[in-house]
């Protein structure tokens, strides 16, 4: 398909089904891009099966064999982390740091695990064509929380600043524990010979955050050799590329380079506010990836919804989706309980710890990434388990998009309800006492 045919369609929708819901509907926009995408996805279906003959239907066969996976990884993912990271508060991810950590490495780690442990339990009693280890890269798939979706939703809803930056802080490093256990459980079913977890964690997170700042250092002295606000951003876009293309070639992780570039450069630019104030006096630079952040993120979720026109349903759909969903939440909850349990320190926001679990893992949503993850298994993956993997990502995103993402502010404030009185009622007993 012309690539200008494509970002019309894709154009139409967003602007679509953003006038009705701006008019009708008024949902949170990217839920609602999720939303009338696979509405509008489905209608397209029944069209096609209707009238098999009619232009709608060459039309969608192209746009359903459209490479979603090297659209979001080799391309779109970079830009849209950086954008993400640049409004991380360091004083908030310094102060929340340790259970920020542990969220990240530990649960994203023991949370796959489970899901693959009693996912498998679910293979065998109900004979699904599936082993131990390839369960486990399903949980790899579907375990990390995903920062576009937390950044571009989560956002937008009323979270205290405090929960809200670690929810999406975890989400923009987990990423990367969860890719390196994807690759280290992927050459377990390849027998490819990566096999040494702590050996690829080492390379992956630590390659990618040598090669982050050491290239951003250098690119932001340029930043502070010119007065032309054009140029900061055409610098970080050139940081931000740059990076990711070399640690992908390298072998590092892409994903955690290109948070380190974003906070780097949020940080670094705090650093000369008081000059970048004199010369770019419009904001162009925050503004520019305000905006950028924003197109990116409704392509994004449109496309996601488009990924219905060409998903073909397992014969064990109707058992490994709604079982993928159970353990799903009771292996986030497990992983959440563990982590917290380690801080050794007050819980983030003055929860309790189920308190903290029931938030944390209601708004763990998930997004493009873990589709991406699922589409790369078509390589070495029999066609029945592709198809599970597939089914079962799909449903998901759209799970924790839609279900999690229109009740996770209800839960939220709800539990800031159940907090007060629990404070309320601590106090009043030490004032008796």
């Amino acid at each position: 398909m012309n690539i200008l045919l494509f970002l019309i369609i894709i154009l139409a929708y967003i602007v679509l089904i953003g006038t009705l819901n701006e008019r009708i509907f008024h949902l949170q926009s990217d839920i609602a891009l999720v939303f009338f995408s696979l509405l509008l996805s489905g209608v397209l279906l029944v069209i096609r099966m209707i009238f098999p003959e009619i232009a709608v239907s060459a039309v969608m066969e192209h746009m359903a064999n459209f490479r979603f996976r090297e659209y979001l990884m080799d391309g779109m993912l970079c830009f849209m982390l950086f954008a993400g990271a640049g409004k991380v508060n360091m004083k908030k991810f310094k102060k929340n740091l340790r259970p920020i950590s542990l969220l990240a490495l530990l649960t994203t780690l023991l949370s796959s695990f489970l899901y693959g442990a009693l996912f498998y339990l679910a293979a065998v009693v109900f004979s699904i064509p599936m082993d131990f280890w390839m369960c486990v890269l399903l949980g790899c798939v579907v375990s990390p929380t995903d920062p576009i979706a937390a950044t571009g939703i989560l956002n937008k809803i009323g979270l205290s600043k405090n929960v809200c930056s670690v929810i999406e802080n975890e989400s923009l490093f987990n990423d990367g524990t969860g890719v390196t256990l994807f690759i280290f459980v992927r050459s377990l079913i390849n027998h490819s010979g990566d096999s040494r977890f702590a050996e690829l964690m080492v390379k992956e997170i630590g390659g990618a955050i040598a090669v982050a700042l050491g290239i951003s250092f250098v690119l932001f002295r340029l930043i502070k050799l010119t007065r032309d606000p054009v140029r900061y951003i055409l610098i970080s876009l050139l940081d931000v590329s740059s990076v990711y293309v070399i640690c992908e070639h390298f072998g590092f992780s892409g994903v955690i380079a290109s948070v380190v570039c974003g906070m780097y450069f949020s940080y670094a630019m705090d650093g000369i506010k008081r000059r970048a104030t004199v010369i770019d006096p419009e904001n162009f630079y925050h503004d520019f990836w305000e905006i950028i952040e924003n197109i990116l993120n409704s392509i994004l979720f449109v496309m996601i919804g488009l990924l219905v026109l060409n998903m073909q349903l397992s014969p064990f759909a109707a058992i490994v989706i709604p079982a993928g969903l159970l353990i799903l939440i009771f292996s986030r909850g497990c992983g959440v309980t563990v982590s917290t349990l380690l801080t050794g320190r007050q819980i983030p926001g003055n929860y309790n710890l189920p308190e903290f679990v029931v938030l944390m893992t209601w708004s763990a949503l998930k997004g493009g990434l873990s589709m991406a993850l699922a589409l790369e298994t078509a390589d070495y993956l029999p066609p029945e388990v592709y198809q599970i993997f597939t089914n079962v990502a799909y449903v998901t995103i759209f799970f924790t998009v839609l279900v999690q993402g229109l009740t996770v502010k209800r839960v939220y404030f709800a539990l800031e309800k159940h907090k007060a009185a629990r404070l309320c009622k601590r106090n009043a007993e030490r004032e008796k006492a």
